[in-house]
């Protein structure tokens, strides 16, 4: 039941617990329980909101920056990567394989912010060897979201 019920609320976190039970045909208890449950054991680890930022009036700029990092002794890459995601500006931080260590994603209001956090804070700690910073120009597509839907019209055309 629990593989079931994170594929659903991972794609509509606001279902209700009464549409989640009827989906899973399961009691409405035992999967208010099995939701606690996960809660506490950190499998779940919060709800989210998927907004598309382009329709507001909120100005918000997304960078992706690789890092690359020297591991230090008996905590590898956990102690700089908790150093950064503690930064409020900083939305994510993986470690990933190739040619960089981290790649962590970063919000901020400007260019000029991104940078200042990037040049200010992120290259000048110890065991940051270089970064590289993308910024993401346009989201088609976010957390299996569609975010840029065309209209299109599939209804039959009828000429007189």
């Amino acid at each position: 039941m629990r593989e079931k019920i994170l594929a659903i609320i991972e794609k509509d976190s606001r279902i209700s617990i009464r549409d989640l039970s009827v989906r899973l045909g399961e009691d409405e208890l035992q999967v208010a329980n099995e939701l606690k449950a996960m809660e506490e054991e950190g499998v779940i680890c919060g709800y989210h909101t998927m907004i598309d930022w382009e329709k507001t009036s909120i100005e918000k700029v997304t960078a992706l920056i690789e890092v690359r990092i020297t591991p230090t002794r008996g905590q590898g890459f956990d102690n700089l990567a908790e150093r950064i995601y503690k930064y409020p500006e900083v939305t994510s931080v993986y470690l990933i394989s190739g040619g960089f260590d981290l790649l962590i994603t970063l919000e901020g209001r400007s260019l000029k912010e991104v940078s200042s956090f990037v040049s200010h804070k992120l290259s000048t700690m110890e065991g940051v060897l270089s970064t590289a910073t993308h910024f993401i120009l346009k989201k088609y597509k976010d957390h299996g979201t569609i975010l840029d839907r065309k209209f299109e019209d599939h209804r039959e055309l009828i000429t007189p």
